[in-house]
This record gives C-alpha cells, sequence and structure tokens, in this order.
C-alpha cells in the first residue's frame, strides 16, 4: 500500500483548481477525507472542517501565489 502525501493531495487541490476555476472548502474537504483520509484534515476554531496546514502550505507552494482564499465564501480563486 502507498503512503499518500501532503503534497499530493496539494496536488489534487491544484487540478480541481485548474480545471473548474474554484475550489470550496467543502467540496474539497469531502473528497480529501473520502480518497485520501481524515489524518489530511482537521477541525478548526469555528467547529468546521478544514484542511490541514501541512496540505495548505503545500499548495501554496503549488499555486506560487495564483490562488487566492476568498474568506466569505469559503472557496479558492485564481488570482
Amino acid at each position: 500500500m502507498t503512503t499518500v502525501t501532503a503534497e499530493e493531495v496539494a496536488q489534487w487541490m491544484l487540478n480541481e483548481l485548474k480545471n473548474k476555476g474554484i475550489l470550496h472548502q467543502e467540496e474539497a474537504t469531502n473528497y480529501i477525507a473520502n480518497h485520501y483520509g481524515e489524518s489530511f484534515l482537521y477541525v478548526n476554531d469555528n467547529g468546521n472542517l478544514s484542511i490541514g496546514k501541512d496540505v495548505k502550505k503545500a499548495f501554496r507552494k503549488l499555486h506560487k501565489g495564483r490562488a487566492a482564499w476568498e474568506r466569505d465564501g469559503f472557496f479558492w480563486g485564481w488570482v
């Protein structure tokens, strides 16, 4: 069995963003939980399921500042 890395999860996020132009937090957390495992997620201070810091760090490296988090809409989009 191969071990999935945070970088692989981040690459999936980037691919989704490239294909759809937008990536909603809820969609991403559901997919990650079902396909990669809940070890890449955590419950934030507001009680919401969130993407792990290691995945978000890898995602930032991959998109190189070309994507931005929209706080009000809970999604990533292109800058």
